[in-house]
């Protein structure tokens, strides 16, 4: 191969690389977008809501949260004209949960709470100010050995219509021990990915089934199939927890842990 073409085999390659989703340092990393701030690794005390944001009496209220200290560090990208932040947002949210994260808080748009409370209260950082029909958060908890690594995403369109997308990684300085999702978002979750994948869960545990049974519960229309090899111990559980056993099904999906599809 002559010098001229091998030049422009690398070049060619490099251009793949960079025009694809990419995790740096573990985090997802939207397509052709301008890091406009980037934050490194820094120790601090940090509080993740659980909840739609509000402030009460000057404080900042929601139905639960996540306190804790360890290394944080984000990036916060401007997002070009042609793709929006809610693309970037799911693009990001689903890189993730194929590395073995799973969300504990997702909310959309007014769901979230007041926006400028995420941007200055949450992030402090003032370019993710925005309408609050116009955000996105996820919080995920990695599996296995990385379940003290929780990643947050954050979206927002401008009034300028600028998109830009927040990723924040938190990695605990002492296990944060046992913390579920709210009900809601594994609803959503299932509405909207048609799965749940709980990796870490084997034989059924008291809190999870209560979890899983009110959160199907919310919508009684939902019937799903339950695979792993605890699925009809899970099946029996979730009946005593007051999902009609109409509703579930034995499937079998190859699984590690506990995994839920949604029947359509």
């Amino acid at each position: 191969m002559s010098i001229t073409r091998y030049r422009q085999a690398v070049a060619a390659g490099i251009a793949v690389l960079f025009s694809a989703p990419l995790l740096a340092e573990g985090l997802p990393v939207p397509v052709d977008a301008k890091v406009v701030v980037e934050r490194s690794a820094a120790d601090q005390e940090r509080i993740y809501p659980l909840g739609s944001l509000r402030k009460i009496s000057g404080q900042l209220r929601a139905e639960g949260k996540i306190e804790s200290r360890g290394q944080v560090s984000s990036v916060t990208y401007e997002l070009p004209p042609e793709r929006s932040a809610n693309e970037a947002f799911t693009s990001a949210r689903e890189a993730l949960q194929k590395e073995g994260g799973y969300p504990l808080f997702w909310c959309q748009a007014r769901d979230c709470g007041e926006n400028s409370l995420w941007a200055n209260e949450v992030f402090k950082n003032s370019r993710l100010g925005g309408a609050d029909d116009q955000q996105a958060f996820i919080l995920l908890r990695r599996s296995a050995e990385q379940s003290n690594t929780l990643v947050a995403l954050y979206s927002i369109t401008r009034g300028n219509k600028r998109a830009y997308l927040h990723v924040e990684e938190f990695v605990a300085d002492a296990p944060l021990g046992e913390v579920l999702p709210t009900p809601a978002t594994v609803l959503r979750e299932l509405r909207d990915t048609g799965k749940l994948d709980y990796p870490d869960l084997g034989e059924p545990q008291p809190a999870w089934v209560t979890l899983l049974g009110r959160s199907l519960n919310l919508d009684s229309t939902l019937r799903v199939t339950l695979s792993g090899v605890q699925a009809e111990a899970w099946r029996e559980q979730l009946g005593k927890a007051g999902v009609r056993m109409a509703r579930l099904e034995v499937g079998d999906a190859k699984t590690d842990g506990f995994h839920v599809e949604l029947i359509r």
